[in-house]
């Protein structure tokens, strides 16, 4: 019998059988153990989606051919009608926390694919109910997000999985094979982008207009301070406000810089900056560069025939990108499927597309490679939402890990909101020290200040640009900075404790 088949088994297998029961193999809810949860006529999950009008849809397509679909909830019941006719026999939720307290019992795993800014609010309050999650990237909106999740998936031993994709692929299996067996070398220097946004960013605050009756306002802003609603927030485009997205970064990053994170062996970066064009306090700007340092790695893997010095990792959106290297074929597009990553080694450079697609090595002869070597990883048959219900039904002591679980995607998902916190963080003009651990700015002092626009006011008068913006009052450095990291939600939302 294979390992899978093994680690899997019903809930009314597991009610009824001790020595089931005993080796810790289940897929009921944590709170049934004592005896208060229901039996299904088979060992499927029981499966809510919060969040549905969007990716929420498509990851509920991938699980519910196998699965049991039991609640929805949405804060746009206009935009989620669609999924709701579809799905007749899953009960309808405005409101997830209601979603709790009433199907709590009867709730085995939570898809998150809400607006950035609740994805932590959501997973988190699941968690810490043994409830398994998948939550859409980005992980969280916070670095201090990413790591609560991070130690609630070790606390509580929980299936996850982060909603990147492409770490179920060959394409990152490929890529980091081929940095670890020394395929270009020692690699210092990784530039990466993408074609985003392509939705719409570096706008002033629009005017207020009446909510619609099939729109929750309040449930929609959840942990963010209150603002007036607009149209232009949501669905899809709130990615590029502030409050509720992160950003092309915050969006793309997840995907394109996945394999930079795992082949390189990268933790917690040292050093961060960012640049961007017009930077306003609500809207995320058109264009950004980002450099991460990451310091030199000491790596125990025997797998990993290469040393890993320092790193320096640099980001670009909005139609930026690197420059072609010497060698590159010309004609040949750098973008494939929304951007691509260039590492840097000392023997060539690796260059693969969004989700660490189509990998090949350039050689410093200028010639075009593709290495056939063994290659160390599980190869993922299923889906990537799929490949997450397996995890969810073996037990914490036996569980082949999914490819994105919060103990690698919590860390890198730290990487990609530090990016974020970098472009925010701009008008301080320097590099910004980093305490990983710490979740900490080690060279602010209590001096420094930062203001950021308000409003551009830009027009144009008999031919002549004319600019009247408006900016903040210079705001505390450090404050400022802590607010970025940890945000100050709005009562009565709050996170569960960060565990020890």
């Amino acid at each position: 019998m294979e390992k899978k088949e093994k680690n899997m088994v019903s809930r009314r297998a597991f009610l009824g059988t001790t020595a089931v029961a005993a080796a810790g193999l289940t897929v009921v809810p944590s709170r049934a153990v004592s005896g208060l949860g229901h039996i299904a006529p088979s060992d499927k999950l029981n499966i809510a989606v919060v969040g549905i009008g969007g990716m929420g849809n498509a990851n509920l397509k991938a699980v519910r051919p196998t699965e049991n679909i039991v609640a929805l909830c949405d804060v746009d019941w206009g935009y989620a009608k669609r999924v709701f006719d579809e799905n007749p026999d899953a009960k309808k939720f405005w409101d997830w926390r209601k979603m709790y307290d009433e199907m709590g019992k009867s709730i085995d795993a939570v898809i998150v694919a809400t607006s950035d800014h609740a994805h932590a609010i959501v997973a988190a309050n699941g968690m810490v109910q043994g409830k398994h999650v998948y939550v859409q990237k980005p992980l969280t909106h916070t670095v201090y997000e990413s790591r609560l999740l991070t130690r609630l998936a070790a606390k509580y031993k929980v299936a996850t999985q982060m909603g990147n994709q492409g770490s179920s692929g060959d394409g990152v299996t490929k890529t980091c094979n081929w940095i670890w067996n020394g395929e270009i070398g020692e690699i210092t220097t990784v530039e990466a982008f993408t074609d985003r946004p392509i939705w719409p960013q570096g706008l002033n605050r629009p005017l207020e207009q009446e909510i619609p009756d099939t729109i929750n306002w309040d449930l929609f802003i959840g942990p963010a301070p209150m603002r007036p609603y607009n149209a232009i927030y949501t669905p899809w485009n709130f990615r590029g406000w502030w409050d509720f997205g992160t950003g092309a970064l915050g969006d793309m990053a997840c995907h394109i810089l996945h394999p930079v994170f795992k082949g390189l062996k990268l933790q917690y970066p040292i050093k961060v900056q960012g640049s961007s064009t017009l930077l306003l306090s609500d809207c995320c700007p058109t264009a950004e560069m980002v450099r991460l340092v990451y310091p030199e790695r000491k790596v125990t893997d025997k797998n990993v025939k290469i040393k890993m010095p320092q790193v320096e990792v640099t980001w670009y959106d909005g139609g930026l990108k690197p420059m072609l290297p010497e060698g590159w074929p010309a004609g040949k597009d750098m973008n494939n499927a929304g951007g691509g990553v260039i590492f840097h080694g000392t023997k060539g450079k690796l260059i693969c597309g969004c989700y660490g697609k189509d990998p090949w090595i350039l050689t410093p002869d200028g010639k075009q490679v593709t290495p056939e070597i063994p290659l160390i990883g599980r190869k993922i048959t299923t889906s990537h939402e799929m490949d997450w219900v397996r995890a969810c039904k073996e037990s914490p002591e036996n569980r082949v890990e999914t490819a994105s679980n919060f103990s690698e995607s919590g860390p890198f998902n730290e990487m990609v909101v530090m990016g974020v916190l970098a472009v925010r963080l701009q008008g301080l003009n320097k590099e910004l020290e980093w305490d990983g651990e710490k979740m900490k700015f080690t060279n602010l002092s209590d001096t420094e200040t930062v203001k950021i626009c308000v409003k551009d006011k830009f027009t144009i008068t008999d031919g002549h640009p004319k600019f009247d913006k408006k900016w903040t009052e210079p705001l505390p450095a450090t404050e400022f900075a802590a607010e970025m990291i940890k945000h100050t939600y709005r009562k009565p939302w709050s996170l569960p404790e960060m565990p020890a």
